[in-house]
């Protein structure tokens, strides 16, 4: 089973930044597409950028699109994603769990963990 540790959430206001951090445990990230998904109370998961290890590739859903970069770190086995200009709106848990894009959207890929395998995430809050 692929395990992760995520970190790096807290309380920040509207337009700031922050940088989470997604650790792979007991595993290299070489041949698997990692993703950052989120979780805001009362709603389903929601993925929101996907990075193909191999070669970079980076996607994002259109509500992340340009104010959030996703990097790697192979050597390292982690995964960030650096949100700028937040939203009140971004505000959810976030977790990283393996991924695959299509058509537009980040979904979470069953094929490693099953279906609905999640580590603990962490909170982002936006709110002046």
């Amino acid at each position: 089973q692929l395990q992760f540790v995520e970190s790096g959430g807290g309380l920040v206001q509207p337009g700031g930044s922050l940088r989470l951090s997604c650790a792979a445990s007991g595993f290299t990230l070489v041949g698997y597409d990692i993703g950052w998904f989120r979780q805001a109370p009362g709603k389903e998961h929601e993925g929101i950028s996907c990075i193909n290890s191999a070669d970079g590739s980076q996607y994002y859903t259109d509500s992340v699109k340009g104010r959030f970069t996703i990097s790697s770190d192979n050597a390292n086995s982690t995964v960030w994603l650096h949100m700028n200009s937040l939203k009140p709106e971004d505000t959810a848990v976030y977790y990283c769990a393996p991924c695959y894009y299509h058509s537009g959207y980040v979904y979470y890929d069953p094929a490693y963990n099953g279906y609905d395998s999640w580590g603990q995430g962490t909170q982002v809050t936006v709110s002046s």
